[in-house]
């Protein structure tokens, strides 16, 4: 993938998590102001990029949160927020790909 493909889909991304996000939160009734709590570790680029670099690598939670500076925990809870979102924009033949490699891993 060149780096101007790289952009464009983590652009994409980043636009329909947004939305998502605004449509959740219209439905939310807030009794405490929204905004709180901690901050994420990751961008929300770098989430993206943690989410294709396990699609690339087929590589282990545990080493992909040490690649990013987060725990296990977070790397699989990120990965597993950010498919869905991809699973609409990319072919699926790349992520039918992952699974059936993910089905042959276990």
């Amino acid at each position: 993938m060149k780096h101007e493909q790289l952009q464009i889909l983590i652009k994409n991304v980043t636009r329909l998590h947004n939305e998502k996000q605004a449509l959740s939160e219209a439905k939310k009734t807030r009794i405490i102001a929204g905004r709180g709590g901690r901050k994420p570790k990751l961008s929300l680029e770098e989430q993206i990029i943690l989410t294709l670099v396990y699609l690339r690598h087929l590589t282990t939670f545990q080493l992909l949160g040490i690649q990013f500076g987060v725990s296990e925990s977070t790397a699989n809870d990120t990965f597993n927020y950010w498919l869905p979102l991809l699973e609409e924009l990319l072919p699926s033949s790349l992520i039918e790909q992952v699974k059936k490699k993910n089905l042959m891993l276990n």
